[in-house]
């Protein structure tokens, strides 16, 4: 009787230890986005572009509204939802809705495992299921990048995102926003040397911070190529864009 109730003990440990695990169970990336019609999110919006004279990048600041306008089906029967963007000054109330400027249309889309985004015809995954410390993918997948040098899009071969610091507090313009979590995109300089404006360098840098209920509260991209050959300066093409997130509703 003692070996039964012993056998039988251990079992109820190791069904415990089990449902504790699922306790903290991971969360599905759905709660990292959670769109509806009618949801709205500020930012401020820090854009980096090429000097006139193309040997300084320089840094334009704006406030940045995202209005997510309607929900549908794409051809996949996946639920959608079609985003836009208008920017104003940085002087303006937030409380003030005059004044908005549009620029650009966003398309999301979604099933069991994936998010995909639609920025200016270019398709990311900025996050998939499982959402957990460490878990990778190819975010960058549907983006054609082959041609070599002679491709634009080239810079975004293979780019592997990864969730780092889940479920820990970042600091945005809105305050402390508890509960993030952070996808690293991108982080490389060629050569990965000091900035010598004699030689040839090019920096990629993406990452992205989403907070659980709310959405994406942080983004930071830089995209720039210095050449010496056969004009000296940053390439037109280098840009960059910061977000960071003012309010929401």
């Amino acid at each position: 009787m003692k070996k039964v109730f012993s056998y039988f003990f251990l079992v109820a440990i190791a069904f415990s230890g089990c449902k504790k695990n699922e306790d903290v169970s991971l969360i599905p990336f759905t709660d990292l986005y959670p769109l509806q019609a009618g949801k709205v999110f500020y930012y401020r919006l820090d854009s980096t572009v090429v000097s006139n004279s193309r040997l300084q990048l320089l840094k334009v600041s704006y406030n940045a509204k995202d209005s997510v306008d309607i929900e549908f089906l794409d051809n996949l029967g996946r639920k959608s939802f079609r985003i836009f963007r208008y920017l104003r000054d940085t002087l303006t109330p937030i409380s003030n809705n005059s004044n908005w400027k549009y620029t650009a249309t966003y398309y999301t889309s979604f099933d069991e495992n994936r998010l995909e985004y639609v920025d200016n015809n270019l398709r990311f995954v900025p996050l998939t299921n499982p959402v957990a410390e460490g878990s990778q993918w190819n975010g960058t997948q549907y983006i054609n990048t082959s041609g070599g040098t002679s491709n634009p899009n080239v810079f975004y071969d293979n780019w592997k995102f990864t969730y780092q610091n889940t479920g820990q507090s970042y600091v945005v313009k809105k305050g402390t926003i508890q509960d993030t979590y952070t996808i690293a995109q991108i982080d490389e300089l060629t050569p990965d040397a000091p900035f010598d404006p004699t030689n040839y360098q090019q920096k990629n840098y993406s990452v992205e911070v989403y907070a659980k209920g709310i959405g994406l509260i942080y983004k930071d991209f830089v995209h720039w190529v210095y050449n010496v050959n056969p004009t000296t300066g940053y390439a037109l093409e280098s840009f960059g864009i910061r977000l960071s997130l003012i309010d929401y509703k």
